[in-house]
């Protein structure tokens, strides 16, 4: 075979080599033929210290996801960038803002494609100490599962995970954060179980519990006015005299997370059949008639920011929900037995609402730590 035949051939086998790869996954195959996928950066994982003062209980963190530094600044990162959505306009942030204590102001959210959503949007206070599941009806088990469904939820971020990979992998800044944070030598390891893992420790520092409640009751620092004395002693029942009507507050909300973590019939909806509430809540995940219309109890740590209030949002103020429970629900077969009608005065309801922004813990709304890195 002479010269000018070998020549032809090698050209050829190039040509054949290149076409081959071109075919391959253009992530982790030879679209970058030559690209040097490894990762230049340092991988040493220094612990998270979260600030948890005594009286509030331990954290829940799981085995496999401990907190780092690194971590916790990748997840701040994640949360914050509109990347995860499809067309890079909504980022978790949009729908949990830090200054209404990580909730929306909306009665409901409204995602890329402008639909509305049937819930209202969560705080996300203290989810470290929650045990019991996530959303309003604990369809998701931990914090990382539930970072996983708003992307791919058509009503809100309206993504794909392949494709929030593929942009995490190829971006400039995410492969040397995921590396330090995870210990990953390739772009290519980058997953939708590591960015969810991040997520989910960065929402685990979401700490509050230094309200002015917290000063004056665990700290002795100062002393509550007349009119919040007046009112915790009606949120906590065992505070009022015997006989004494009383809204029981505290039987759902009780310190120090102002919550139970279980999901109740709050007497909203008056129905004549378990199966007739417009959103079965808890019942529809689990599959019990009993626990439809049943929903999470929230915390009502920060609650004068998270306005409007329940499920759906539809009471606007305060005010509104204190007449609710006031009147006692509506007699469903499942709501909780401490749905009862009780009389509330104006100057009651002053001093219910008082105590309740005693709950207010602005150190954590303004928390430098828990705001967008890109500002």
């Amino acid at each position: 075979m002479n010269q000018k035949i070998k020549k032809i051939f090698a050209i050829l086998s190039i040509l054949l080599f290149v076409i081959a790869c071109g075919k391959d996954n253009p992530v982790n195959g030879c679209e970058n033929c030559g690209v040097d996928d490894s990762i230049q950066a340092d991988y040493n994982p220094q612990p998270y210290e979260l600030n948890i003062p005594d009286w509030m209980p331990d954290p829940s963190i799981p085995e496999d996801n401990p907190i780092t530094k690194a971590g916790v600044e990748l997840g701040r990162h994640l949360f914050f960038d509109p990347i995860l959505s499809a067309d890079s306009s909504m980022s978790c942030a949009s729908c949990h803002n830090p200054q209404l204590s990580f909730t929306d102001g909306q009665a409901v959210s409204t995602g890329i494609v402008g639909l509305a959503g049937t819930r209202s949007s969560m705080s996300l206070v203290n989810l470290a100490f929650n045990t019991n599941g996530f959303f309003w009806d604990g369809r998701a088990a931990t914090l990382e599962e539930q970072a996983l469904i708003p992307v791919e939820d058509h009503i809100e971020m309206d993504e794909s995970w392949p494709n929030v990979e593929k942009k995490l992998q190829r971006h400039t800044n995410y492969p040397a954060m995921f590396r330090e944070a995870f210990g990953i030598s390739k772009k290519s390891e980058i997953t939708k179980e590591l960015t969810v893992k991040a997520i989910a420790q960065f929402e685990r520092t979401l700490i509050s519990a230094d309200s002015r409640y917290d000063r004056v009751i665990w700290l002795n620092d100062g002393w509550p006015t007349d009119s919040e004395r007046r009112g915790q002693q009606l949120f906590f029942f065992e505070e009022l005299p015997q006989n004494q009507q009383h809204p029981g507050c505290s039987h759902c909300h009780f310190a120090p997370t102002f919550t139970d973590n279980n999901f109740k019939n709050n007497g909203l909806d008056d129905v004549d059949d378990l199966n007739d509430f417009s959103d079965l809540g808890r019942g529809g995940v689990i599959n019990n008639i009993y626990d439809n219309g049943k929903f999470r109890v929230p915390s009502l740590r920060n609650i004068s920011l998270t306005a409007p209030y329940m499920h759906d949002g539809r009471f606007e103020t305060l005010e509104e929900v204190l007449d609710h429970y006031s009147s006692g629900g509506h007699g469903v077969i499942n709501e909780d037995p401490n749905i009862q009608p009780f009389t509330l005065s104006e100057q009651d309801k002053k001093d219910l609402i008082s105590f309740l922004e005693m709950l207010t813990d602005t150190s954590f709304v303004n928390n430098p730590d828990f705001q967008s890195p890109f500002k």
